[in-house]
């Protein structure tokens, strides 16, 4: 009889006891293993391990059983947590309820307190006699806190504040203006009207764009990015570093940049009215926004004006005359621009682009950095001229270097898996939607369906969340999001590794070094750096995230009491997740709910009650707060007293909360101006 043959995996744990493993090589969760309690075998969360498949039928629905026979690599050489004592010892509580084992903390214990949050290094994993041990590496200060939860966060993410010494000293050593002998033969574009456009506060100007007219009538539109290929060579210590960094980091009041400011906000930024080096992709637009003729060349600009999205959109609403006079001299073109956006925007949209609104808060802070204020971030039209002229750049960009077989990083995004499009049938089914397929024009069709509902936020969600992952690669495999045949990064190589290195790319092919020793080195260099930028977007975003959730928790905690109109967003067995009018997310236990027993249909997702309540995605309600832990991000609400069960509000504008009042008004806080986006096509 053949032995049955063990399946390696990464064990995840589900805080519960039991767990799954993931098989190497799986394309769905249908092919994860259920780990039972106690078959684990001494398995921690993250863990590579080899599992052995139970005998027996699997009923339908339900997963195939294993057990862990083996751990083949640790998945957790730092842990961190809470600090306590138990006489004379020292633990680590860790964070979370993955890991459910409480770690002994040996060696030096100097600096750090009962009730600190703290990393260790594990020493060792346990056994059945000795408990797990871990050397102390970092304190972040009081557990609980909001300041220390961030600054954990940053160290599991492995995303460091402060640059090494030899970096410090390479960027201190770059020039405060362009060196006349860098303009030899660069396209020289100081005489042309060229703005850029960005936040209020911004300091790292990577984009500028002009806009005209050739013999023929056509739109000339350039996009000019910042040259920072020309001042971070090729592995030193500014590229390395900027190659582990991958991205800079944004969250609240405060971003973490890939680049040290003296690169970030001087010698590379587009500041206004001085010389800086650019890469310019100067495209000929048809009336219907194909390009006719694209090109890229090194090039020097000076700026006209450097404008903000606030005043672009009043220029464009026309509602401030005295703002029309002082920029009389770009209003025409700015004009034409909103125009040619509105163009190129249906352009994408005829060919099955997904326009996808994904809320993004904006955290407001006061000048000790604590939120006193959480508003929906709204764009406006010049955030969208500037977003549409980017992609057409960036499409362009990665045409011409596909079309020419060059070496390139493109940013892929592939069709939905059959998991992931059934997923989603399952959670749009209850708000009334359905589809065949899940092309652009089906999944295009509910989106504008949904749009102006209660449900928006939830459908455009749930069909981002379906998406599969972009990420970079060498070879171009199109947007499946964008329905773009070809795209790249190539726009903002100040915050983003992956468009450095197109720039490099683009550079080599111009100055025809593409088949020198450096050209090879160049090429051979790109898979690495792909995977590495696609592996650091992931923890930036990870971090991003933990770290808006433990702000807002802050921000709730000091309205705990407080009622707000909301939406089930999400629905497990254990309860409902929440959605504010303060686009704030919590969790509203299932115990907490009216009426007794619920019964979960995960194939529906509801929760029904015995006495009939039914709770689904959707469902419109008015919760109370009754907790909030800025130490973990974790809200917690409940039905206000007296509430008999659903309670399906009108659609119409709810009054407005103390807390929904406090941040309309938008308080004197300061965010920082520069924030992308957190639609990363």
């Amino acid at each position: 009889m053949k032995e049955k043959q063990t399946i390696t995996g990464v064990y995840q744990a589900a805080g519960k006891g039991f767990g799954f493993v993931t098989p190497e090589g799986a394309t769905g969760r249908e092919e994860d293993l259920f780990i039972p309690p106690r078959a684990e075998n001494g398995a921690w969360n993250g863990d590579t391990v080899a599992v052995l498949p139970d005998t027996g039928r699997v009923a339908a629905g339900e997963k195939r059983t294993a057990h862990v026979t083996a751990i083949l690599r640790r998945g957790n050489p730092t842990v961190t947590g809470a600090v306590r004592k138990h006489g004379r010892e020292t633990w680590l509580v860790p964070a979370g309820d993955k890991l459910r084992e409480p770690i002994q903390i040996v060696g030096k214990t100097s600096g750090v307190r009962p009730g600190d949050r703290a990393a260790v290094k594990m020493a060792s994993y346990g056994t059945s006699k000795q408990p797990p041990m871990g050397t102390l590496l970092e304190v972040f200060g009081r557990d609980g806190s909001r300041e220390a939860a961030v600054e954990s966060i940053l160290f599991e993410q492995n995303i460091e504040r402060e640059f090494p010494d030899q970096v410090l000293a390479q960027a201190a050593e770059a020039p405060e203006q362009v060196d006349p002998a860098a303009l030899e033969g660069r396209l020289d574009l100081r005489g042309k009207c060229i703005i850029t456009i960005d936040g209020e506060h911004a300091k790292d100007l990577d984009d500028a764009v002009s806009l005209e007219r050739d013999e023929q009538g056509r739109a000339v539109l350039g996009v000019h990015i910042a040259d920072v290929s020309h001042y971070v060579p090729m592995g030193s210590p500014l590229d390395v570093e900027a190659w582990q960094r991958g991205t800079s980091v944004y969250f609240a009041d405060q971003v973490i940049p890939m680049l040290p400011k003296e690169l970030s906000n001087g010698i590379c930024s587009l500041n206004p009215k001085v010389d800086r080096l650019t890469l310019s992709c100067i495209m000929t637009l048809n009336p219907d926004g194909s390009v006719a003729e694209h090109t890229i060349a090194k090039s020097v600009i000076k700026t006209t004006e450097r404008m903000n999205y606030k005043d672009c959109n009043t220029l464009l609403k026309g509602t401030d005359p005295e703002l029309e006079e002082r920029y009389a001299h770009i209003l025409p073109m700015l004009r034409e621009m909103a125009a040619l956006a509105k163009v190129l925007e249906r352009r994408r949209k005829l060919r099955g682009s997904l326009d996808l609104e994904s809320r993004e808060n904006e955290i407001l802070c006061d000048e000790e950095g604590h939120p006193i204020g959480v508003q929906a971030r709204t764009p406006g039209v010049s955030e969208g001229l500037i977003e549409s002229f980017m992609l057409a750049a960036n499409e362009c960009v990665a045409q011409h270097l596909a079309d020419r077989e060059l070496p390139g990083i493109f940013r892929i995004h592939e069709k939905p898996s059959g998991e992931k499009t059934e997923a989603l049938r399952n959670v749009l089914a209850p708000l009334g939607y359905t589809f065949q397929e899940p092309d652009h024009f089906s999944l295009q069709k509910i989106l504008e369906a949904s749009r102006g509902t209660p449900e928006e936020y939830l459908v455009h969600t749930a069909v981002l969340r379906s998406m599969m992952k972009a990420r970079y690669d060498p070879k171009n495999l199109g947007h499946f999001g964008l329905a773009a045949d070809y795209y790249c990064h190539f726009t903002s190589p100040i915050r983003r590794y992956p468009d450095l290195m197109v720039h490099r790319c683009l550079t080599a092919m111009l100055d025809g070094t593409l088949e020198s020793k450096a050209g090879q080195k160049l090429s051979s260099a790109i898979p690495k750096a792909a995977k590495q930028a696609s592996e650091r977007e992931l923890a930036a975003q990870v971090a991003e995230r933990d770290i808006e959730k433990c702000y807002l928790a802050e921000f709730m905690a000091e309205h705990i009491g407080e009622t707000f109109p909301s939406v089930v967003s999400g629905v497990s067995r254990f309860g409902l997740f929440v959605l504010t009018g303060v686009v704030v997310e919590g969790f509203l236990p299932a115990e907490a709910l009216p009426g007794g027993h619920y019964a979960y249909s995960e194939e529906h997702l509801t929760l029904t009650g015995s006495q009939g309540e039914r709770y689904t995605l959707g469902t419109l309600l008015e919760v109370a707060c009754v907790s909030a832990d800025p130490g973990s991000g974790q809200v917690e609400f409940r039905l206000p007293k007296g509430t008999p069960g659903t309670i399906f509000l009108e659609r119409k504008e709810p009054k407005p909360s103390r807390a929904e009042r406090k941040v309309g008004k938008r308080p004197q806080g300061k965010t920082h101006g520069k924030r992308p986006p957190r639609r990363r096509r």
